[in-house]
């Protein structure tokens, strides 16, 4: 049988528990005389301009892994799944300074897309890969103009 649990005698942490507001990451905004915190904003900033929309810098989808060297690579892609990893794969594997080209999805619940690429000496890993990106975006191209040509065609003798 299991064993009971056992009262504690005091509870001395208990009964000195207080009360105690939050601490907040803002600052205490100092109003003044006039000044209406919850005033609408008029469109102009500090500086008597106009509002810019900043755009949010996005953050960095690809990556180096750790443990990679100059011939021997492993790359990082966020948001990315088998389309791009499969295609980038045999685009890389075309190139015949590339000994070895694979990509994996580590899990599927995950966004993220594993590429290695080992090459031999005559050329670095990074740069087998900016080349397939070239080469995958360059056979798009002509795949994308010739389908617009082709449906031109296709509704010019319709």
């Amino acid at each position: 049988m299991p064993g009971r649990t056992k009262a504690r005698a005091s509870s001395a942490e208990d009964t000195n528990m207080e009360d105690v507001a939050p601490t907040s990451a803002q600052r205490p905004v100092d109003s003044q005389e006039g000044d209406d915190p919850m005033q609408e904003d008029d469109g102009e900033n500090a500086l008597g301009g106009e509002d810019v929309d900043e755009e949010e810098e996005e953050p960095q989808r690809v990556r180096i892994l750790p443990g990679s060297t100059s011939t021997a690579a492993s790359f990082e892609f966020l948001k990315e799944g088998h389309t791009l990893g499969n295609a980038l794969r045999f685009i890389i594997m075309k190139n015949p300074d590339v000994e070895f080209c694979a990509y994996a999805i580590p899990h599927p619940s995950e966004d993220k897309m594993n590429l290695r690429i080992q090459t031999y000496d005559t050329t670095t890993a990074t740069a087998a890969l900016e080349k397939g990106l070239q080469d995958l975006e360059d056979l798009c191209d002509v795949v994308s103009g010739e389908f617009m040509t082709q449906r031109d065609n296709f509704m010019a003798t319709k």
